[in-house]
């Protein structure tokens, strides 16, 4: 197996975080009595809301900033944030639906290969970095794409970036890195 050659990856998203604004203020004390799948949090200023379908969690400010975490794609974060939306107006606001937003999305990727994580940060020293007393990972941060990767040496990814496209693209920068480093069976 040689890095040049196509190598099909699986890229699988596990969370995306999204942020929306309603343009109103919120009453947190009327959506904790009278919405449903809520949690209200007065030492913290906020609600959290649950939704079944999509599977999202959304963190409620008064000011009527909500941040939505769970969704597993970034069209499921739009779906989950609107009906979100309806949920708050059904209450009695008046919500508006927007500056909508995907800030942050969670990958996990497996190589097909077992990696030598001490090897990788030394070729890797600058961007690169691992502490096994603290972390089993090895950390490496590529900056043009806002995204962080942690590598196990079972060869098992997770890619941290500001949206989908940013994920794919630093799985592919880092194969090449990652295929130098591999252990060779015996």
């Amino acid at each position: 197996m040689e890095p040049n050659n196509d190598v099909a990856l699986d890229i699988i998203i596990t969370n995306v975080v999204a942020v929306f604004r309603t343009r109103c203020h919120l009453n947190l004390r009327t959506i904790a009595l009278e919405g449903s799948n809520v949690i209200y949090k007065p030492e913290v200023g906020k609600v959290l809301m649950k939704l079944r379908k999509p599977r999202i969690t959304a963190s409620i400010w008064s000011s009527g900033k909500i941040i939505c975490t769970g969704a597993t794609s970034e069209e499921e974060a739009k779906l989950g944030s609107r009906r979100l939306a309806r949920c708050l107006q059904k209450l009695g606001f008046k919500v508006k639906f927007t500056d909508f937003k995907v800030v942050n999305v969670l990958a996990v990727c497996t190589m097909p290969f077992q990696i030598h994580l001490i090897e990788f940060t030394k070729n890797n020293r600058p961007i690169a970095s691992y502490e096994p007393e603290l972390h089993p990972a090895a950390s490496y941060r590529i900056k043009n794409l806002r995204a962080t990767v942690q590598i196990f040496s079972t060869g098992s990814i997770t890619v941290t970036g500001p949206n989908v496209q940013y994920v794919a693209n630093a799985v592919e920068q880092i194969y090449p890195l990652l295929f130098e480093c591999r252990k060779m069976l015996r």
